[in-house]
């Protein structure tokens, strides 16, 4: 019997989206955990893969909440338990296993930069082998909401880099990534964080709108292609089914 997967938020509007989809499509066991200061999970191993959400919250905090969600981290690193983190899930995995959490020079929100182009991450030569990029293009359009970036340590890949924040996706490892822009974008987790993130408030909101729906189709093919490979890779979807 499959282990379930167990998914941490960091944030309550911060929802899984198309991950979520994906795991239902296949019929997948999973929990999700919303993380506080009071949050036990006993054991690490009771899970298949462990997927961290984003949120506003700084890796470098010394809460309660962020201290057990770095020891989670690193249980499952050595555990080998297959780990996937998604914005602050990526910084917290970086800041977990000895990098560190920086502030951007430029703060990266939406769709587009700060030249109205719209944001896209660049595969590494070490990106285009990596099997989480299989059937994916060396160019990603990407949707960005961080103001702090990573410095990574010898012993961590760089799978893809961005024009603004140069360290986007990285894999320790493995079977532990991180991707700091977003891929799980639904149109209601889209609408939700218009209306209650305060970097997303800032900007126009028919103008995000407008683009997610001109970029939606290959944006969200992306996404559940790229989440696809994360499963394949944990060992949770057999391609030869």
């Amino acid at each position: 019997m499959i282990r379930p997967v167990l998914i941490l938020k960091n944030e309550p509007r911060e929802n899984p989206g198309l991950i979520e989809l994906l795991l239902k499509k296949h019929s997948l066991d999973y929990q999700i955990v919303e993380l506080d200061n009071k949050t036990i999970i006993e054991s690490i191993k009771d899970y298949s893969a462990l997927i961290v959400l984003g949120g506003p919250e700084s890796a470098n905090n010394t809460s309660p909440k962020m201290i057990n969600e770095l020891s989670l981290i690193r249980k499952a690193f050595q555990s080998h338990i297959p780990y996937l983190g998604v914005c602050l899930g990526f910084q917290a995995l970086v800041k977990a296993m000895g990098g560190n959490v920086v502030k951007c020079r430029l703060q990266e929100t939406g769709f587009r930069d700060p030249e109205n182009r719209f944001f896209k991450v660049k595969l590494t030569d070490k990106g285009r082998k990596d099997r989480l990029f299989d059937q994916l293009p060396d160019d990603l359009t990407v949707f960005q909401l961080h103001g702090e970036t990573v410095q990574i340590t010898p012993q961590m890949d760089l799978l893809a880099t961005g024009d603004f924040c140069k360290n986007q996706i990285i894999k320790i490892g493995e079977n532990a990534y991180g991707i700091q822009s977003h891929f799980e974008l639904t149109d209601e987790l889209l609408e939700l964080w218009i209306k209650e993130d305060a970097d997303l408030k800032k900007l126009n909101a028919e103008q995000l709108l407008s683009d997610f729906d001109t970029l939606k189709e290959d944006y969200q093919k992306t996404g559940l292609q790229l989440f696809y490979n994360f499963l394949t890779i944990a060992g949770l979807i057999n391609t030869n089914s």
